[in-house]
């Protein structure tokens, strides 16, 4: 789904609410963009037709449509994004009325998008509005000119063009000087490669990757009609097409017999000592029919992931990787080798990997890892919805027991990571959307993906070379000092998000609305009202004195904030968390924070808080934060 548009996007989506505050304005304001074209593009709306119940899904297919007319705009005007509120709000009102035309349900726009997020701002990604502004950041000529020009709607060409807006994001992210920019900046990649890069434009489906919207048919069938219209006698087209099937079936023999001899020189099998196997690209194309959008199901971990079904009937998750730091196939396959060895309850199992040639060859091999497919998706799938008010009726929320589960799973996981396999194992990108559910709601710890050997000055191996704003330990987001305590920092993050139902980090509403969880549950907990942090959805169906313990749930709230401490030296160890977590061990006293790290200024209101200050630069001491 090429750009996955909203999964970079999601904290700019606003609540319902902020949404009808500004909507008046749009009787007085008009939309300088055409909307017709909701009705013309052959887009898929099944996500939507159940909404709410599919709304994440929903609310990414409709932002990625939304950016179409942003990009036909930017197209005429040069201009990124619309002047003023009242025009947003009377645009989204034009494109709710196109959805209410298909029909969908009529509060589509009001719940998925918040007009501000439109509006032009010269805070936003280095000081970008306008066409003239790109190319004086740029230049004339970026990596989208030649990776994102062509048709699209092939697998590896789209591929390509999602790799090298990665690329154009990281440089705008570098030129302004502000990593919290990078959303922005990536939405900005996405306009421009649409509206000036692709030669088909934003309108036309063979663009629809950059867009990460899923079509209601395919391309090649959209190809294949137009190439018949285009015929114009009828023994023309007989005759063209008996030369291509004839090429068709000649190749396929070819392919066949080139598949046979792979398979005789044992190119699938089990690797020596070890549990993987080694798929041919053959299968994995086949499994994901070929790598079709419809089956792109996540993206994250320097690559694309797709649900496949093997021959067998075995459903599996197959991730393409994009981006990698080794340096030969022989490597890549080691480490595969490493890590399917690896056999925990709770962690998401590796079955293989492919090495394939591309046809193109600036681009070499191409590399592919298959694990086990989880059915019940990510954590964070179930844990956030983009309904901000606590009091909707539709919010389906993860139980006591169920969040108990998780986070005792996930301790399990990484407990056998630090200490189960010598050297041990560090994550580095502990996460919600890195947590995976199987059938009967288990967690398991996944994208820990491919390790590297340690190399001179590591006792370790490693996983991520960076992890995720929010989940980061200060002392390794700052300085780079890299220990199994990192890891212990993320997860207590995670604990904190499971048990008050808040995101890590939120800026959605513009700092210094915005908070940071671990700071704003120490402050809670330091002024005696740890119960205000918990997730009320939690306590809603139950008796908090007997099914859903508050002194349990408060417990762990105290974990988490002693696993995600600033300081290195006061956060326990995995194992000793996890002892913590099952009453084994009592939790000891929640010690003070530095003040340079733990935010002054709070807020009486629940949803706001002021983010700290250690996202804008290293304020305290190294020394003191490692010791």
């Amino acid at each position: 789904m090429g750009f996955e548009l909203l999964l970079l996007t999601m904290v700019l989506l606003c609540s319902a609410a902020n949404y009808s505050a500004v909507s008046a304005a749009s009787n007085t304001s008009t939309c300088p963009m055409d909307m017709g074209y909701v009705e013309r593009v052959p887009w898929d709306s099944s996500s939507c037709s159940s909404f709410p119940r599919n709304n994440t899904n929903c609310c990414q297919t409709l932002l990625s449509l939304f950016g179409i007319a942003l990009a036909v705009r930017l197209k005429e005007t040069s201009l990124f994004q619309l002047p003023d509120i009242p025009t947003s709000s009377a645009c989204i009102s034009d494109f709710q009325s196109k959805l209410d035309s298909l029909s969908l349900p009529s509060d589509l726009a009001s719940v998925c998008f918040s007009p501000s997020q439109f509006v032009a701002s010269h805070q936003l990604c280095a000081g970008i509005n306008t066409k003239q502004d790109w190319l004086g950041k740029l230049g004339p000529s970026t990596a989208l000119d030649t990776a994102c020009q062509s048709d699209l709607s092939i697998g590896t060409a789209c591929d390509a063009c999602v790799a090298a807006g990665f690329k154009v994001q990281a440089r705008l992210v570098s030129i302004d000087g502000n990593k919290t920019h990078s959303v922005e900046c990536f939405y900005f990649t996405i306009l421009y490669a649409a509206a000036f890069v692709n030669e088909y434009g934003p309108e036309s489906t063979r663009a629809a990757c950059i867009f990460g919207l899923p079509l209601a048919i395919s391309t090649d069938s959209k190809k294949h009609s137009a190439l018949v219209f285009a015929l114009t006698g009828a023994g023309t087209a007989a005759f063209l097409m008996s030369c291509f099937l004839g090429l068709y079936l000649w190749f396929k023999r070819w392919r066949r017999s080139a598949a046979n001899l792979e398979e005789t020189s044992s190119k699938r099998r089990l690797r020596p000592n070890t549990v993987s196997i080694w798929f041919k690209i053959g299968e994995l194309e086949k499994a994901t029919d070929n790598f079709s959008q419809k089956n792109m199901i996540g993206r994250g971990g320097f690559g694309v992931v797709y649900k496949g079904t093997l021959s067998d009937g075995t459903p599996v998750a197959v991730k393409k990787i994009i981006e990698s730091d080794f340096q030969g196939d022989a490597e890549f396959c080691n480490e595969v080798d490493i890590i399917s060895n690896l056999k925990h309850r709770n962690l998401v199992p590796l079955r293989g990997c492919c090495v394939a040639d591309e046809t193109d060859e600036e681009r070499g091999k191409q590399r592919y890892l298959v694990y086990e497919f989880m059915p019940n998706g990510n954590l964070d799938d179930h844990l956030f919805h983009p309904f901000s008010d606590h009091s909707n009726s539709s919010r389906q929320s993860l139980s006591w027991p169920q969040r108990k589960s998780i986070i005792l799973d996930v301790a399990k996981g990484l407990a056998y990571l630090h200490y189960g396999v010598k050297p041990a194992i560090y994550h580095r990108d502990i996460k919600a959307t890195n947590i995976l559910l199987d059938a009967d709601m288990r967690a398991r710890v996944a994208d820990f993906g491919l390790v590297r050997q340690s190399r001179e000055g590591e006792s370790h191996l490693t996983t991520r070379v960076a992890g995720t704003h929010g989940y980061l330990a200060p002392e390794y987001a700052l300085y780079g000092q890299l220990t199994e305590k990192s890891d212990v920092y993320s997860f207590g993050v995670v604990i904190l998000e499971i048990m008050c139902g808040r995101r890590a980090l939120d800026t959605s509403s513009g700092s210094p609305r915005a908070f940071l969880i671990t700071d704003w549950a120490w402050t809670l907990v330091k002024a005696g009202r740890v119960e205000e942090a918990l997730d009320p959805w939690m306590l809603k169906d139950g008796d908090s004195t007997n099914s859903y313990p508050k002194g349990i749930m408060e417990r762990f709230v105290l974990v988490g904030i002693l696993c995600a401490h600033v300081m290195v030296a006061l956060r326990p160890t995995i194992l000793e968390a996890l002892r913590m977590l099952e009453g084994d061990i009592e939790v000891p006293p929640i010690p003070d924070r530095p003040l340079p790290l733990g935010h002054p200024s709070v807020f009486t209101d629940r949803n706001a808080f002021s983010i700290s200050p250690c996202l804008s630069g290293p304020v305290l001491n190294s020394g003191d934060m490692l010791r």
